[in-house]
């Protein structure tokens, strides 16, 4: 369904594109305007007043969602030896072994959701990084991807409960997945919490003032429906 159709058209009317709403009542319109045939994906969209050319202010992270994403996630482990025995028994999708490795760089392969690794397979994986850092899969310490063998488990089980990677593009902006419009507003409040507090906590300490500037709610092919940013940072996660 295009922006311009009709369908859009109509559910755009519900919203008041100046109006700063409360993040419930942002979710109750979201929902009410994901009208199209199959389960659009509800994602939320900052723009943070941060200035993306400093490296000390730059926001790379990852949060866990307590109600997941609604979607099945592919898992690759960069692994070997007793690493990738690990990585089996933990239920990851694919080993990144060497074969994988060149398929990725020959041929752009990048048919996976998750990339984990173990800090040795780094000086494998780190010719990769051209194909899979523009996708945001590669293994980085920062989003919690790069693991020690003894934490690949629990790695794995994060990415598997609903664990999203989100950083900062060129402009500033960052834009997450909070899950699906089949969702329950109750879901929904309780991922948008989540990823608020993890916004929050990773303020570069050299943002001064007012720290997001605008936030949007918006589903697949649904209209964009303002937040208020104060009431969202006073989000919480649920516990």
């Amino acid at each position: 369904m295009p922006k311009s159709g009709k369908r859009y058209l109509e559910a755009a009317k519900k919203v008041e594109r100046t109006q700063d709403y409360s993040p419930e009542e942002a979710v109750k319109l979201v929902k009410e305007c994901a009208t199209a045939k199959f389960d659009e994906t509800v994602e939320l969209h900052a723009r943070l007043n941060i200035d993306p050319r400093h490296a000390d202010q730059q926001i790379r992270t990852s949060v866990v969602l307590p109600y997941g994403l609604g979607k099945t996630v592919t898992i690759l482990v960069f692994a070997e030896g007793e690493a990738a025995h690990i990585a089996r028994e933990a239920g990851a999708d694919i080993i990144g072994d060497d074969e994988v490795i060149a398929r990725i760089q020959n041929e752009g392969w990048v048919e996976f959701d998750v990339g984990l690794a173990t800090p040795d397979m780094m000086r494998k994986i780190s010719r990769l990084g051209r194909v899979l850092g523009r996708r945001g899969l590669m293994p980085n310490p920062k989003a919690g991807t790069l693991v020690q063998p003894e934490d690949i488990p629990r790695a794995i089980q994060e990415a598997r409960a609903g664990r999203v990677e989100f950083r900062n593009d060129r402009t500033g902006n960052i834009h997450v997945p909070v899950g699906k419009a089949s969702f329950t507003e109750e879901a929904l409040l309780g991922n948008m919490g989540a990823l608020m507090d993890a916004v929050r906590r990773n303020r570069p300490p050299a943002v001064k003032g007012l720290y997001v500037r605008r936030l949007v709610l918006t589903s697949t092919m649904g209209p964009a429906v303002r937040v208020d940013p104060f009431a969202a940072l006073s989000m919480q996660a649920p516990v």
